[in-house]
């Protein structure tokens, strides 16, 4: 009997390791990155296919699709793209082709440089990302860190 319950209590202290019988405080360190790039974009649209009743609402038409189109190439930039694709053959022959490409992501803490003028019927907008405030809104939300010092008692 004195050996069952003996040869338990050894069972059971091993199965619970040496986390029972020490107890242990975790520093942590936060991690920055060693560099900051800036990224950059621009995007255009046409004053031409706006649609509007005069030429002033067509041209904030064109300068708001144009600012669309410079944060899609910034998404593109830090999140990459996705594409599809695919295609169907029928006795050996070609007879359908199809390529889909998507980007998704949230972009926070872009600046619009400027928006201006392309030609006479085009809107451009210049965007720009600096990687650095990104990671200052990130720290805000996410506080990223990593174990600088464990001390067992």
């Amino acid at each position: 009997m004195l050996r069952t319950s003996l040869a338990t209590a050894c069972f059971v202290m091993g199965l619970s390791g040496c986390t029972s019988l020490m107890d242990k405080h975790v520093e942590w360190e936060y991690v920055e990155p060693a560099n900051y790039p800036v990224l950059y974009a621009t995007g255009y649209a046409p004053l031409s296919a706006q649609q509007g009743k005069g030429e002033t609402s067509k041209m904030l038409q064109a300068m708001r699709a144009s600012k669309l189109d410079a944060y899609r190439e910034l998404t593109e930039q830090v999140y990459g793209q996705k594409l599809e694709g695919e295609q169907r053959l029928s006795d050996l022959v070609l007879t359908n082709d199809n390529l889909r490409a998507s980007v998704q992501g949230l972009i926070r803490g872009a600046k619009v440089v400027k928006t201006y003028p392309v030609g006479e019927d085009s809107y451009a907008t210049e965007l720009e990302l600096d990687m650095q405030k990104v990671y200052e809104i990130y720290l805000t939300t996410a506080r990223p860190k990593r174990v600088k010092q464990v001390k067992y008692y």
